[in-house]
């Protein structure tokens, strides 16, 4: 709590004070409060107790310590892709994913004053999504751990040519100048959050409405073994929105990959599909499923 800067220290505490008193309904999140994350916890969940935490892996440890009933961590956006080491941080948590949504995302730039700025703070996913505004007005992009908290940041700094790129609600917390508003590259630009517990949904308990399932698997270090993998799926009718792929130590010997399904264990195509899947893989590794909240395909 105390890398966060001087202006979302007061919030920080009082909201982590809060959450201390009632765990089950604490959502742990990565950011400073206003940060996009702090949305996604409040629109999945608007009793939830909101809790910052400076990293990802802080708020992964906060559930498995139980300060938390569960984190909403960001897995992708629609402009810039995966976010970075997410794919590492799941599998190693030990959390199951229990749910998923999607923020729309919107920025706004902020400072002391009005601008001209000469330099942006704010998380790198932010930088990418805005890159095209920052280019068109001689804005250097500075990458810092989270959104809002290059908000406060800006706050605390007070130089009147540096501004942030981060959500509006984080410009009326810290009392900065809204400059500009709507400054993604991409009108559609969303990110996919996941929600992760201690303990997985039951599969059987989505019995009646889609569900996602996500898991990751080592594939065995022979010829066409990923081909292989993969053709219970296909044969089975199951369909596979996301197939990325990761390496799994610095030999870049074994490659793991990432993958969500639409179906859930239990459902005799899915595990079909899955018992294939095991067959030509050194390891599967179920990570959870959970209700579908947009429809894919």
């Amino acid at each position: 709590m105390h890398s966060f800067p001087a202006p979302a220290l007061a919030l920080v505490e009082q909201m982590t004070a809060s959450a201390a008193e009632d765990p089950a309904r604490a959502i742990a999140f990565q950011g400073a409060p206003g940060a996009n994350s702090h949305r996604a916890a409040l629109e999945y969940a608007p009793e939830c107790l909101p809790l910052p935490c400076f990293s990802f892996e802080d708020a992964l440890d906060a559930v498995k310590a139980g300060r938390a009933g569960a984190a909403i961590i960001p897995i992708e956006n629609s402009q810039h892709g995966r976010v970075a080491d997410i794919h590492f941080l799941l599998p190693e948590s030990g959390l199951s994913i229990v749910g998923e949504y999607f923020l729309p995302i919107t920025y706004t730039v902020m400072g002391i004053g009005p601008g001209p700025y000469t330099a942006a703070f704010s998380h790198p996913q932010a930088l990418g999504q805005t890159r095209h505004y920052l280019r068109s007005h001689g804005i250097v992009p500075m990458a810092y751990a989270d959104t809002a908290g290059a908000a406060a940041y800006v706050k605390e700094m007070g130089d009147p040519k540096a501004c942030a790129i981060a959500p509006k609600i984080a410009a009326e917390l810290y009392d900065l100048t809204v400059a500009a508003e709507g400054v993604a590259d991409a009108d559609d630009n969303t990110t996919r959050f996941v929600l992760l517990a201690k303990e997985p949904l039951d599969p059987a308990t989505l019995e009646d409405e889609p569900a996602m399932t996500t898991f990751v698997f080592e594939v065995k270090n022979v010829p066409a073994a990923l081909y292989k993998a993969l053709g219970g799926f296909a044969t089975n009718g199951v369909n596979m929105t996301k197939l990325e792929s990761y390496q799994a130590g610095a030999s870049f010997a074994a490659t793991m990959f990432f993958v969500d399904i639409v179906g859930r264990p239990g459902e005799p195509n899915v595990d079909r599909a899955l018992e294939e899947l095991k067959f030509h893989s050194k390891e599967v590794r179920l990570l959870g499923s959970y209700r579908m909240a947009r429809e894919r395909g």
